[in-house]
């Protein structure tokens, strides 16, 4: 297990961690929360070994490795599945093994080196580590690509596939889906829920952190709190203790007036000295309760539109692409006054292109796109530093913006409405550059705002923003007039803001009917049919030409016979299916109960030991699901013999 134990840890002159114990079981899948600079990366350096407690304690098991995601980017022209078969530690260590073992001609260790690669799986190594990658969105082309050909993101999906597939009983994930489009979550969500060791993520994905956790510790004010739960029962569980800890807090204020005014009372007067200095000294022992202040959480509103042109856009054969080289075609599409449109499609498809085009910041390549009268667009592009001047600070931002669009705003005016997105005093004068990437998304966020649009393009507004400022955004949405388009990975901003979608696939850009929960189904079974022509693709052909053939009967008659064998599989699974829904039915029921807040403290424990009994029933069930898939897909291939 991990234990801290009265740990204070430093960075500095700030205290990060003050005299904090903590315990963390084997096997747990924790949540790390806590707003911007609380500490938490800190704290993964203090686990990873990085950084040595001031004070204190902190314990893990000698024997067990460790896995993260390195933050550097990686410089090589070594091909991408090498690279991360290097993360491989255990592989690689019994390869030197190897090496060692032959250059010494030592015939056991030889032996002893080759059943270190066996363990180590490295007979399925290359597959496992392209396996990785192509669930991480890279293609099969790909796969042999040279690391330093691919761009920020695409190498940062490269370090994360390293630390995957590096077999460690404690794995440390900093912002893991920050590089990440909806289809690449959606598997990085799958593989981690299947991860047997230790988990520990810091994350500012709700819905990631609701699939993936079962415990959240909670980093505010250098203290440790642990809760049980995923993430949305910690927000429950700890919105209802403030509670009860605010209602503390007023008693006890009222008995510290109630001691005061007999002190203030009878303090002079020489028969009540004695008992005025002994409400004194009661005073002074009194246990002063910390009010409980909401840290200011940010909040914001986008201002009422002009006017609402209706249609805003007409899309009429649109071809969007870069240079010469179109990406998406034939896009006939209209967008209405007050429409939450969700943009959905994996990386690379063409997202993010088409809210280009319609931003004016890529020409159409063909096709025309006609904006209705009055049309004022905001843009937040995916990348900050494409609308921002990182040689300028935020007030020259706001000066250049109002000049063009409200000449009449006054310097004083800008300050204070910056001040309205955390840009205070000397901070409005700071170089964009060496802000953090959840203040360049904050400045964006106020340009927008200033603009008055009556159509808002959003490509991944969320990469860098806290949960609490994500809550924000999404209130300022729902309330916004005008229309939305958005691009997120984010799936709790989606289903909060949007209610449809446009699909961005195969070149072409068409309506989604469903939801999230249906595009995450069409996402798994585009994901099977693909690996099933990978597996064809590598299969050698069938000498047909010098082997008899084989009758159509007889062809009907093996199908049968195999699907006949698969059947009692197939029934189990449908059986765990229903448990499932069950099991999913009873926690949403659950879950709900809690969100009431009128929950007695002791229903809330016993609706918290059946959170994680049901949360245990359901890995198990899956885990269960998915082997008797991988029997089932093999009879029916006739690779092997039932189970």
């Amino acid at each position: 297990m991990i234990t801290l134990r009265n740990v204070t840890l430093r960075r500095g002159t700030k205290v990060v961690l003050d005299d904090v114990s903590l315990t963390l079981q084997p096997g747990e899948r924790i949540g790390l929360v806590g707003a911007n600079g609380a500490g938490k990366s800190s704290l993964f350096a203090l686990l990873a070994g990085r950084l040595h407690a001031d004070r204190g304690d902190a314990d893990m098991p000698p024997t067990w490795r460790l896995s993260e995601v390195a933050q550097n980017l990686p410089e090589t022209e070594q091909g991408a599945t090498d690279f991360v078969l290097e993360g491989d530690l255990t592989l690689q260590k019994a390869r030197s093994l190897l090496e060692s073992a032959e250059s010494a001609h030592d015939g056991l260790l030889i032996a002893e080196a080759h059943a270190a690669l066996q363990d180590a799986g490295a007979f399925d190594a290359r597959s496992r580590a392209q396996s990785l990658l192509l669930g991480l969105g890279f293609k099969v082309d790909q796969l042999d690509s040279p690391v330093n050909s691919f761009s920020g993101g695409w190498r940062m999906r490269l370090q994360l596939a390293r630390t995957l597939i590096n077999p460690a009983e404690l794995m440390l994930l900093d912002e893991p889906t920050n590089h990440l489009d909806l289809d690449a979550l959606v598997w990085l969500e799958g593989w981690l829920s299947r991860y047997p060791g230790t988990l520990i993520i810091i994350s500012h994905d709700r819905e990631f952190l609701d699939a993936i956790t079962r415990v959240t510790v909670h980093l505010e004010h250098a203290k440790l709190t642990r809760w049980g739960g995923n993430y949305t029962a910690f927000e429950t569980l700890r919105a209802q203790a403030q509670v009860l800890q605010q209602a503390a807090f007023d008693k006890q204020q009222d008995r510290i007036a109630h001691l005061q005014r007999f002190i203030d009372r009878f303090k002079a007067k020489a028969t009540k000295a004695k008992q005025a200095q002994s409400r004194v000294k009661a005073l002074e022992r009194m246990e002063k309760l910390a009010p409980v202040l909401a840290a200011s959480e940010f909040s914001f509103e986008f201002r009422e539109p002009l006017n609402l042109p209706n249609p805003m856009l007409a899309l009429s054969d649109l071809a969007c692409g870069y240079g010469d080289t179109a990406i998406v075609r034939q896009v006939n599409r209209t967008v209405l006054a007050g429409q939450r449109i969700g943009i959905l499609g994996a990386n690379g498809q063409g997202k993010s292109t088409v809210v280009k085009t319609i931003a004016r910041m890529l020409p159409a390549l063909a096709g025309t796109l006609t904006e209705g009268k009055g049309l004022t667009i905001g843009y937040f592009a995916q990348q900050e530093l494409d609308v921002l001047r990182p040689d300028e600070g935020a007030l020259a931002h706001m000066l250049r913006l109002a000049k063009e669009i409200s000449p009449q705003a006054r310097e004083q005016e800008l300050r204070d409405f910056l001040g309205q997105f955390r840009f205070t005093g000397d901070m409005v004068n700071q170089v964009v550059g060496s802000l953090s990437g959840g203040e360049k998304a904050r400045l964006v966020l106020a340009l927008l705002v200033w603009q008055r649009p009556n159509l808002l393009l959003l490509d991944e507004p969320t990469n860098h923003l806290d949960l609490q400022t994500r809550e924000a955004l999404s209130i300022a949405l729902n309330e916004f007039e005008g229309t939305v388009m958005l691009v997120s990975h984010d799936r709790a901003l989606l289903r909060e803001v949007c209610d449809e979608f446009w699909l961005v696939a195969d070149g072409a850009v068409q309506p989604f009917d469903g939801d999230l929960d249906d595009y995450q189904q069409w996402l798994n079974e585009r994901a099977r049919d693909e690996a099933r022509r990978l597996k064809e693709s590598k299969e050698p052909a069938s000498p047909v030409a010098t082997e008899p053939a084989v009758t159509q009967r007889e062809d009907r008659r093996a199908a049968a016979a195999l699907r006949q064998q698969a059947a009692p599989l197939k029934k189990r699974m449908e059986q765990l299916d229903r448990q499932l829904a069950a099991l999913g039915q009873e926690r949403e029921t659950l879950e709900a109960e809690l969100a009431t807040g009128n929950a007695t403290p002791q229903r809330i424990a016993d609706v918290g030991r059946r959170l994680k009994a049901l949360a245990d029933d359901v890995d198990s069930a899956e885990m269960e699901w998915l082997e008797l898939g991988e029997q089932v897909e093999a009879i029916l291939s006739g690779s092997t013999p039932a189970a």
